[in-house]
């Protein structure tokens, strides 16, 4: 399937606008719906336990489930799976594979820390996930290489998910690195910067936290 899957969460968002979601299947995550609002994007699925949103949307949700039911899945609160990883197991579930998230990162660190790791998930069920803001993204390298367009600025950091990744490599940037182990316990990948040249990361076996903030 080539349309993208774009997920709004309730964290925060930095942008004016989320460029494709007409041609994209969109999933409005809890409190996220309101964000959906304000841009005026009409989702095509809305999923959560719905503990975060106002009370003018929890009206709003109610409806829904009465006009559209199809469209709205109401998740208990209490349960294993965030609403994030729930909405990306749906995605995963209709045939989905590249996930644009938005409203992922901000607000409380922990649901941070989870959608990264919702990352890594999308990396081992066979998809790629990007949590995106306005100045940059955050995506998950696992075994694998990324390429950068020339052009760019701004900074890279890396941050191993795993105790060690091996064979890590940097082209193209101002600190190149070969064949490098790192760890999670040192931040050896922090603050790389973009040359203007092409860049390739890559590691060989591990799982990375890749960190771009773009500048200009």
């Amino acid at each position: 399937m080539d349309r993208k899957c774009i997920v709004i969460g309730a964290g925060d968002l930095t942008v004016g606008e989320i460029p494709g979601w007409e041609e994209a299947f969109c999933i409005a995550v809890d409190g996220g719906l309101g964000y959906c609002g304000v841009l005026g994007i009409e989702p095509d699925l809305i999923l959560g336990d719905f503990d975060s949103v106002s009370e003018g949307e929890a009206r709003a949700v109610v409806q829904l489930e009465q006009e559209i039911p199809h469209r709205v899945i109401r998740l208990p609160v209490e349960k294993d799976d965030t609403d994030m990883l729930a909405a990306l197991k749906e995605g995963l579930g209709r045939g989905y594979r590249d996930f644009r998230i938005y409203g992922g990162t901000g607000g409380r660190l922990d649901h941070t820390l989870a959608n990264i790791q919702c990352l890594l998930y999308l990396k081992k069920q066979g998809a790629v996930g990007y949590l995106v803001d306005g100045s940059g993204m955050i995506m998950v390298l696992l075994d694998e290489a990324v390429h950068f367009q020339k052009g760019l600025r701004g900074y890279l950091s890396l941050f191993s998910l795993v105790e060690e990744s091996r064979g890590v490599c940097i082209d193209g940037m101002k600190y190149p690195l070969q064949d490098a182990v790192i760890h999670n316990s040192f931040p050896i990948g922090i603050s790389n910067e973009f040359t203007g040249d092409e860049a390739v990361v890559s590691v060989e076996q591990g799982a990375l936290v890749c960190m771009v903030l773009y500048e200009g």
